[in-house]
């Protein structure tokens, strides 16, 4: 089993409050979830109404795979509307084989 796990940092220049915010991050949230599969979740920065800070996880049988979907996770952050991508950070986990 492989776990891959992407942290992004979002900076929302046009929120002028927390449900400006709020309205940005549940859109993206649903919208990724949907279309990637992905686990998805607001980490962190919860109270900072211009950033978001949003742990994704995916599962597969193989680390090419894994990586694939992240990378087009990432390139959808990228070209998103609305916020920035500001930083983000991916983890690949191995997990156990058969015994």
């Amino acid at each position: 089993m492989i776990i891959g796990i992407l942290q992004v940092e979002l900076t929302i220049g046009g929120a002028q409050s927390l449900k400006d915010k709020r309205r940005v991050v549940a859109s993206l949230k649903d919208r990724l979830h949907r279309e990637h599969q992905v686990a998805i979740a607001e980490v962190d920065t919860q109270d900072v109404h211009r950033t978001a800070t949003l742990g994704m996880a995916v599962v597969s049988t193989a680390v090419p795979h894994c990586q694939s979907m992240l990378d087009g996770i990432l390139n959808k952050l990228r070209a998103g509307h609305g916020y920035v991508l500001a930083d983000h950070r991916i983890e690949i986990l191995t997990g156990m084989g058969k015994d």
